[in-house]
């Protein structure tokens, strides 16, 4: 079966989208299925990735206020669709490809939309009112829903709007986790050492700089523990739009920007490393990054208004409201736990999301009513 997935927003600092298509086209290739990557880039290219899929980029403009995103036109993905003569299509953009089901529909091609965001969210953050908010995705989403035959959410949060309108398509699948990758032998106590510079505890917030993200809350946080009496420092891994107005918030604060990492085994070492990790963002729909600091070994604190309420359990880590003294006070509710116990619960933890559960959980969803199993 020749499986095609579709992405815009993905370039080589998009995180958790980059992280999941690559380890579910692994997965495919496994399985015995062919695999086509289709992404937008600076110009056209093609080439076999080291996992056996085929990746397609093309030219496609950045988009301002982003830090470097593009969005190819759907013409051009379109054309290419053509070419490849899919047998699935798997689509990871709800919102500047959400056209590809109707073509899909056209061309009887089987098609899935995996919603990696919450649309009600997405326009809360634009400063609409909620209940406009709710009103427009509901319509959006019912047209989205009806134009493949599946929607896929990786948890009932962000299943929730879907729900809510009374979609029969809708398909839970939870993504994975890398856990040979990510471990807690790759504490590194020389490097944190170095990190903490003399600090107690040492806080790590890894993810991209944006607003969404509201990273501000982790420095905030450690502003709270600073001025309680905690000796902690905050290390914030990433670059985004967001990293020169975080630094002036962050003046004056134990607070250490180590920019991007690119090496993904620093990430790896770096999560291992620290005592606590930091989640604050309130509309992630699943968060990568926070299973990956639990697959380390290192406990997490949530928002528990998103989707990582769902993930993070009493023991490996905490969901608390969205302010910074919540924060500070789960920071320091943990760090009085044993060591030894907080990180052996958060790897515990981790280990119930594997990427070879998500593969065949999305090969399910792929192999819809009506059309033939996967060969």
């Amino acid at each position: 079966m020749h499986i095609v997935q579709l992405a815009n927003f993905y370039g080589p600092r998009s995180g958790g989208l980059r992280t999941a298509l690559h380890h579910l086209g692994a997965g495919y290739v496994a399985g015995g299925h062919r695999v086509t990557l289709v992404v937008p880039g600076s110009r056209y290219a093609e080439e076999l990735l080291p996992t056996g899929v085929r990746r397609f980029s093309l030219p496609a403009p950045k988009i301002p206020g982003t830090g470097g995103y593009r969005a190819v036109d759907p013409y051009r993905v379109r054309t290419l669709l053509r070419r490849l003569e899919p047998d699935r299509l798997e689509v990871s953009d709800r919102l500047t490809l959400r056209g590809m089901g109707v073509w899909a529909r056209r061309h009887g091609v089987p098609g899935i939309v995996i919603s990696h965001e919450r649309l009600d969210r997405l326009l809360r953050q634009f400063l609409v009112p909620e209940p406009v908010a709710r009103r427009v995705a509901d319509v959006a989403n019912r047209r989205m829903a009806e134009s493949y035959d599946k929607v896929v959410c990786t948890t009932a949060f962000a299943r929730e709007e879907f729900d809510r309108i009374n979609a029969p398509n809708v398909q839970r699948v939870p993504l994975g986790v890398d856990l040979a990758a990510f471990a807690p032998a790759n504490r590194d106590d020389g490097w944190r050492r170095t990190l903490s510079r003399g600090a107690d505890a040492l806080i790590v917030h890894c993810g991209r700089l944006s607003p969404e993200k509201h990273v501000e809350r982790s420095v905030d946080t450690v502003a709270e523990l600073t001025e309680s009496g905690v000796a902690a420092r905050l290390v914030i891994a990433g670059d985004g739009p967001r990293r020169r107005a975080l630094e002036r918030r962050a003046r004056g604060l134990p607070v250490t920007f180590l920019g991007f990492l690119a090496d993904r085994t620093e990430v790896a070492r770096l999560l291992a490393t620290a005592d606590v990790s930091l989640a604050p963002g309130p509309h992630e729909t699943f968060g990568l990054a926070a299973l990956e600091a639990l697959a380390s070994g290192t406990p997490v604190v949530v928002s528990a208004s998103s989707a990582l309420r769902e993930i993070v359990h009493p023991g490996c880590g905490m969901a608390v409201p969205d302010a910074p003294a919540a924060f500070a006070s789960a920071v320091t509710g943990l760090l009085e736990r044993p060591e030894d116990f907080r990180r052996a619960a958060a790897r515990a933890r981790a280990e119930q999301f594997t990427w070879p559960l998500s593969v065949q959980g999305m090969l399910n969803a792929l192999s819809v009513p009506g059309t033939l199993a996967p060969d």
